[in-house]
């Protein structure tokens, strides 16, 4: 059984996922960290000085300053500005991720179409070499290609 796992987890294409999570796991803090810091300050001050981390709804209890006077007062809350930010991060890398395949799929190559080998018979529509001039299953002379 220790073999199998073996050979299973060195397959290329096993250790190639695990390379892409650790890097899609930095690239999703990168992201985080552009939002909340980059991002959502300016948004907020367009918006008339709003700080979407702090945008909460109490559901029970008094009113609270802050979502984490609500939060250490084991309130019970709806973050929606928390949950703007995770839209606003799942946007940016969505679009970056659609970008990088568009990328890499134009890096490509193309792939090279083989030469065509057969044809179709004209009358019974079997496939007959290209050389052929009549046709092994009707005997049809068929024209040359």
């Amino acid at each position: 059984m220790l073999q199998e796992f073996k050979k299973f987890a060195m397959r290329g294409n096993v250790v190639d996922m695990a390379v892409g999570i650790i890097i899609g796991a930095a690239f999703g803090k990168i992201v985080s960290s552009i939002v909340s810091d980059i991002l959502m300050p300016p948004i907020g001050l367009l918006l008339g000085s709003v700080n979407f981390s702090s945008l909460f709804i109490t559901l029970k209890g008094g009113p609270f300053t802050s979502l984490t006077a609500a939060q250490a007062a084991g309130a019970p809350t709806i973050n929606y500005g928390l949950f703007i930010n995770t839209v606003i991060d799942f946007v940016i890398v969505a679009f970056v991720i659609f970008f990088l395949i568009k990328a890499m799929n134009k890096m490509k190559k193309p792939e090279e179409v083989a030469a065509l080998t057969t044809k179709t018979c004209p009358e019974c529509l079997s496939a007959i070499p290209i050389k052929a001039t009549r046709c092994a299953h009707c005997a049809i002379v068929v024209a040359k290609a």
